[in-house]
């Protein structure tokens, strides 16, 4: 009787045909490349990602380059990504590395978790991607590929769902060949068992998966439990001086953390009032084109209002610490919002309109 090769078996006979090995962040694989990598592969698809690691590695093309830089350059280099706590917590765990262990990345396990922004997948991609070491992972598209073939039911943040597929992916990870293992487990959830219309076909280890023998692929894993998400309104003042335009810095935590962003508002009525507060006088208002902006739990319906200011007494705003006139033709290398960008383009197209 003919037997099944092993789950590992396949799965790395499969990489060695099919899986990616000229990434960026997979030539003279280091264990800060593949950091760096996986921090920005965390809710971003490879092909968003590459120009976004290429640039940073070249600005940042070691621990101590990204330690020893300003948090608002780092934030720059981000700027679009989204999710910026990442990239906060890569300067936060940059500098730990700096402090604690002389500027090298850490190879144990326990030190690697340590680090701001590290979870236990995270830290095992690390070390077993870069350095061969012996370690299970478990990011989103282990989960579905391994949900699948096990039939695995429930949603994954639930703890006892979660916990069962890492007992199955400690079971399933190989000693030897680990680094191809777990490479083409990221490659096979990412580009064969996909969210939507998996193409099992193709999939080497479809022969035994019980979602596809059952035809039930789209019931694993199983989906969060929606809640309608509540809807705020932000009103936002776009107001320009010359060539320049009003931002503020975000407190560290928080939507937005640390990031440049225009002066906030719950109505309009606050936004009157503090023109009239700071007697800031212009000629009139404009209302850009307003939009939604979804974060993971709430709607933000985004209103901002343009107002050229031509007094140098109302260009006394810049005095704050945590304000900045952002110069328009010679933009400032500092991190933004994408909301923030977004309302940016929208002023320097009326702007170049007049």
């Amino acid at each position: 009787m003919k037997t099944t090769p092993l789950f590992s078996k396949r799965i790395v006979d499969w990489y060695d045909i099919h899986g990616r090995k000229q990434l960026p962040w997979q030539l003279n694989k280091t264990p800060y490349k593949v950091w760096i990598s996986e921090i920005m592969l965390q809710q971003t698809q490879v092909a968003t990602v590459i120009p976004y690691f290429n640039q940073f590695l070249a600005r940042f093309p070691d621990v101590l380059s990204l330690a020893n830089a300003e948090q608002d350059e780092v934030l720059h280099f981000w700027t679009g990504l989204g999710y910026y706590a990442r990239a906060r917590n890569l300067h936060k765990a940059a500098q730990q590395i700096r402090d604690k262990f002389n500027g090298h990345f850490p190879t144990e396990f326990q030190q690697v978790l340590d680090l701001p922004g590290i979870g236990p997948s995270t830290a095992g991609a690390i070390l077993s991607l870069s350095l061969g070491q012996h370690h299970a992972i478990l990011d989103g598209n282990v989960k579905r590929v391994l949900a699948r073939h096990g039939a695995i039911a429930g949603w994954p943040g639930k703890k006892p769902v979660e916990q069962a597929l890492w007992t199955l992916s400690h079971e399933h990870t190989p000693k030897d060949n680990v680094q191809k293992y777990n490479q083409a487990m990221m490659d096979i959830g990412a580009t064969i068992c996909t969210r939507s219309k998996p193409n099992c076909p193709i999939c080497p280890v479809a022969i035994d998966c019980k979602a596809q023998l059952s035809g039930k692929q789209s019931e694993f894993p199983g989906k969060k439990p929606k809640k309608p998400l509540p809807e705020k309104v932000a009103w936002l003042l776009v107001m320009t001086y010359q060539d320049q335009v009003l931002l503020n810095k975000r407190p560290p935590a928080g939507i937005w953390g640390g990031l440049w962003c225009f002066p906030e508002f719950k109505t309009k009525k606050q936004l009157n009032e503090y023109l009239v507060q700071e007697n800031i006088t212009f000629d009139n208002e404009i209302e850009l084109p307003g939009f939604r902006h979804t974060f993971s739990h709430f709607h933000l319906d985004i209103q901002p209002i343009f107002i050229a200011v031509s007094g140098q007494k109302d260009h006394r705003v810049m005095e704050q610490n945590t304000s900045l006139w952002y110069n328009l033709p010679n933009p400032q290398k500092v991190g933004l919002a994408s909301a923030t960008e977004r309302v940016l383009a929208s002023l320097r197209s009326i702007l170049n309109e007049e």
